[in-house]
């Protein structure tokens, strides 16, 4: 029998020896965390100062972001490593993993790059949570072994891997959570998934799979809550399978191929709180059974091919979102709808649905955003729509709505976008609609709406969009507009307006275009429009305006539509108006005299002149010549002399050269002048001769001709006569059509076309420096006005620089400024062009296709193209298995550019080894570019001095300053985003310019 002392004894020393463990165990892990934080991480922000071991500071569960289990007394062990968001950098810390009682890693939303590798992994076995999104990791997805059997959650959203998904995770029979959204992954849907039975959450969306329809297995994760496909390729009907997930609470399947139609098995989603299946192709009715489902708030089933009357018991459901726009519904909109209580987005535009609207709709709901537009709706709007003061957004435009806007509209304090534009709308506008804090108002076309704008309009303050064309409005246009400095867009045509335009308006210093046609507008236009520098359209027609065209137009920097016609304007056409650009250009019908300034002395703007008796112009008819002021016995020999030095000239001509065509063109032949200029298809064509080719494409031979004048022009003669060949038949149509109209300091300029029955050709500005693509990767000598010329190896990163912003400039204007937008689809170094002073210039547009722009938010409709077009390359990789082109296929393009710039090779140069183009060297060569974690500190022989160390991606050819190294690792950042694999994560043009302007580095 034991002895109780003894026994007591015992235990104590016991206890003091697992204490003194727990102790020792503490002091170890803290050693592991500080080992592997001076070795293999990074933390500029020192987030992780208190990650020192002294005196007092021994315990690592005090320490930042570390939490312990402290249950048994008197000691704690560490089981939880949480430094999400914390700005870390370098590569996975497996060393982590040493410390035993560890069960918990969260290193989302850092800067941690590299592989992953299986066999240091495998320190982590009793891992039970990893979650690394939001980081740079590349390679293939990291291979778990089956010693994972307690992993219950990994995370690896929004990284770098490629590959399959290997099928060791279908094996990890613990996973509850697999989230790989938003990764470059290859292969399909794998099936083996499946097998996860443990599952409640599902999250694939956002990767390249190939076209795979959704595995009918996934049927047997009965657990799951959460089941995303979003963006995932995904083909085929919509498994039946999938219904029997009785606690699935998220179904999202948007942004796929699916077909077929949605399966009436939906009702069984018990439990289901939103369904997503906006962006297919299903077709059919809308399912009643989706009615029973009475935990759904948030519906999307737009942009599809749905059919039919919506249901009442659908339509009766307690929503928040209620998305049904885009489709071919029909019928009427059930009443029971404005009884939800829960109502906050209802969508339903783009339909066929018809009768008239709800009366009580937003009288029992708190309604944000109400958009019915292009339906077939009639009656009144809803009156209560803003009852419960949350309405911010309401759009009914082409419908046929009648009856006055509701009082209460102008109550809604909420409210800041209004479109009712092509209804029947009647009667006079609230005056405190007027004052709402609206960014757009549109009450356009087809109303019959009237009264006057007050001057309380100036309430608005954040107005951009004022559109009110179309109505039955009168009296002047107040002063007070003038004080709406955020306006855009103002378009008051069609009415009844009366008065003058206000003397103030050179205050709208973001004033785009200004539309005042037919209306009743009289006195003077106002010489201060000409401080509205960002204007690009000016339309005063068929007023009754007077006095004289004011000079200072011709100093508006980007005007490109002007048009002053129908009005009773006096004085001479102002020659200062040739400094514009111009689209669009009319002064007709006016009572404008004297001689028309030489450069409007052409064809394209003859009827743009017409109807003002005293203009005259020589070779304008009906437009009668200016008469000749030499005495007639000067008349006879000065003719003769002339007779003599053409007849001379056209000898010498004609022995000195050998031109290519042997005739002139043929009476039935067109030529169109762009732009103003003082020679004539016949100063061209002789010069066409071999001596003079510079270069030679697909399309045709490109020449240098120089003229008389002194002046030089690159002209590009097309193979093959109109018909005979269908490629030159197209670039010669989209150079035409686009670069006709086209106005831009970044775009080439086409000066002149010539169509004849047996050659064309197209006439730019020639660009003594060639290309970029030339500059860069020829000993092609630089022009400029200072020097002769200077060697290519000068072309500093200044100079690169300013090409680069001027080049994403250009790119910038087509999609984003050109209406409608339009698309190069082949942006490379070799089409931007540089002038004398390096300035650029975006040519070769003939791959250019213009795209439909939406109404609703502004981005462009894809276009699916016959056949792949660009240079191998700089093709967007969606463009190569997709022939789907957007902007964003441009964007990619014009990264490839700037790796180009930044690199001095060319995309394909054999010195980045086997299967790599320029973007994946660049994105290893940036990923590595931080020093080696075993290093513990940053590379102090890095040229920038920062943790980044760029200097292998460089072009040895330019010497840089520390600032220039700066900016070079800005645009490389610019760069990486712009060839980002997803179209969805590249920035737009417009982006681009802004981030190359910024003067601090991207975040």
């Amino acid at each position: 029998m034991t002895n109780p002392t003894t026994l007591s004894l015992f235990l104590s020393l016991l206890l003091l020896l697992l204490s003194c463990f727990l102790q020792v165990s503490s002091n170890g892990d803290a050693e592991i965390l500080n080992r592997v934080k001076k070795t293999r991480l990074l933390d500029p922000d020192g987030n992780l100062q208190d990650w020192i071991i002294t005196g007092d500071n021994r315990n690592p569960c005090n320490w930042t972001g570390i939490t312990c289990d402290d249950n048994i007394r008197n000691g704690s062990t560490v089981t939880s490593i949480d430094l999400s968001g914390y700005n870390i950098f370098g590569g996975f810390p497996y060393g982590f993993c040493r410390i035993r009682t560890l069960i918990n890693i969260n290193l989302s939303q850092n800067n941690l790059n590299g592989t992953i590798d299986s066999a240091p992994l495998s320190l982590c076995s009793k891992i039970q949570v990893l979650i690394l999104n939001g980081n740079n990791f590349s390679g293939k997805l990291p291979e778990f072994s089956p010693e994972f059997r307690n992993l219950r959650v990994l995370e690896l959203e929004s990284n770098l891997f490629t590959g399959e998904i290997p099928q060791c995770y279908g094996r990890l029979i613990s996973l509850q959570v697999l989230n790989l959204n938003v990764n470059p992954l290859s292969g399909i849907v794998p099936p083996f998934l499946g097998n996860l039975t443990e599952l409640t959450r599902l999250d694939l969306a956002y990767i390249s799979f190939e076209p795979s329809p959704i595995p009918s297995i996934f049927g047997n994760l009965t657990k799951l809550s959460e089941l995303r496909l979003t963006n995932s390729n995904l083909v085929g009907e919509i498994p039946n399978s999938i219904m029997n997930l009785a606690l699935l609470e998220n179904l999202d399947l948007a942004m796929n191929g699916l077909t077929g139609e949605i399966p009436e098995s939906i009702g069984r989603l018990k439990s289901v709180n939103q369904i997503e299946l906006y962006d297919n192709r299903l077709s059919g009715k809308l399912p009643e059974s989706i009615g029973n489902l009475t935990e759904l708030r948030n519906l999307d089933v737009s942009q599809n091919n749905l059919t039919g009357e919506l249901p009442v018991k659908v339509a009766a459901l307690q929503l928040i979102s209620f998305n049904l726009n885009d489709n071919f519904l029909t019928g009427g909109l059930p009443d029971v709808v404005a009884l939800n209580p829960n109502l906050v987005e209802f969508k339903i535009f783009n339909n066929s649905f018809t009768g008239t609207l709800p009366k009580n709709l937003g009288r029992f709901s708190g309604i944000s955003e109400f958009d019915v537009s292009t339906n077939k709706f009639s009656g009144e709007l809803p009156p209560y729509l803003c009852f419960r003061r949350k309405l911010e957004r309401i759009v009914t435009f082409n419908n046929q709505l009648s009856g006055k806007i509701p009082e209460s509209y102008g109550g809604c304090g909420s409210l800041n976008y209004i479109r009712m534009a092509d209804n029947k709308l009647s009667g006079e506008v609230p005056v405190r609609f007027w004052e709402l804090p609206l960014t757009r108002l549109e009450l356009a076309n087809n109303n019959q709406l009237q009264g006057s704008i007050p001057p309380s309009i100036s309430n608005a303050r954040h107005l951009s969009q004022l559109e009110i064309s179309g109505n039955n409005f009168s009296g002047e246009i107040p002063a007070s507009i003038c004080d709406l400095g955020d306006l855009r867009v103002i378009d008051l045509s069609r009415n009844r307006f009366s008065g003058s335009l206000p003397n103030c308006i050179n205050k709208l210093k973001n004033l785009e275009r200004l539309e005042m046609q037919e209306n009743m507008l009289d006195g003077e236009i106002p010489s201060s429009v000409s401080s509205c520098t960002r204007l690009t359209e000016l339309n005063l027609s068929n007023n009754r305006l007077r006095g004289r065209i004011p000079p200072e137009l011709g100093d508006l920097p980007v005007l490109n539509y002007l048009d002053l016609s129908d009005n009773q304007l006096t004085g001479e056409i102002p020659s200062e108006l040739l400094k514009l650009k111009l689209n669009q250009f009319n002064v007709s019908v006016n009572k404008l005299y004297g001689k028309i300034p030489y450069g409007f002395q052409q064809d394209v703007f003859r009827s743009s002149l017409l109807g003002n008796p005293n203009l005259c112009g020589p070779n304008l008819d009906p437009i009668r010549p200016c008469r000749s002021k030499p005495e007639t016995r000067y008349i006879l020999a000065i003719s003769i002399l002339c007779i003599v030095i053409l007849t001379g000239a056209l000898v010498c001509l004609f022995i000195k050269t050998k031109p290519l065509f042997k005739r002139k063109p043929k009476p039935v032949n067109k030529v169109i002048i762009f732009q103003r200029v003082g020679f004539t298809e016949e100063d061209i064509y002789p010069q066409l001769t071999e001596e003079n080719i510079i270069g030679s494409g697909g399309s045709g031979l490109v020449y240098r001709v120089k003229l008389k004048s002194g002046q030089t022009l690159a002209v590009k003669k097309l193979w093959g006569g109109p018909g005979q060949k269908p490629e030159s038949e197209s670039v010669f149509r989209s150079e035409v059509e686009i670069l006709g109209r086209v106005r831009h300091g970044n775009i080439v300029k086409l000066l002149m076309c010539y169509n004849g029955e047996e050659f064309r050709f197209l006439v730019y500005e020639f660009m003594e420096n060639g290309s970029l693509g030339d500059v860069l990767h020829s000993e092609k000598e630089l022009h400029s006005e200072k020097k002769e010329h200077r060697a290519v190896s000068t072309l500093d990163w200044t100079t690169r620089f300013s090409i680069v912003v001027g080049a994403a400039q250009g790119l910038a204007y087509l999609h984003h400024d050109s209406v409608p937008p339009i698309v190069h689809r082949d942006v490379k170094s070799n089409n931007i062009l540089l002038d004398h002073e390096m300035k650029p210039r975006v040519a070769d547009f003939g791959l250019a296709k213009p795209l439909k722009r939406k109404d609703n938010d502004g981005v462009s409709d894809v276009s699916t193209m016959s056949c792949v077009a660009g240079t191998y390359g700089y093709i967007a990789p969606e463009y190569g298995y997709t022939s789907k082109v957007d902007e964003k296929s441009d964007v990619y393009s014009f990264g490839v550019v700037l790796l180009e710039l930044i690199t001095g090779k060319r995309p394909n140069d054999s010195c980045f080894g086997e299967n790599k183009d320029i973007v994946k060297f660049a994105m290893e060569a940036a990923l590595c570019s931080f020093p080696s974690p075993e290093d513990g500190a940053m590379n102090q022989d890095s040229p920038t001095g920062n943790y980044r160390d760029i200097g292998k991606l460089v072009d040895p050819k330019m010497k840089l300053s520390m600032r220039e190294y700066e900016e070079i690792e800005k645009v490389l950042d610019v760069a990486l985003l712009c060839t980002s694999s997803f179209p969805i994560n590249r920035p737009t043009m417009r982006k681009v310019v802004e981030l190359l302007k910024e003067k601090k580095s991207l975040e």
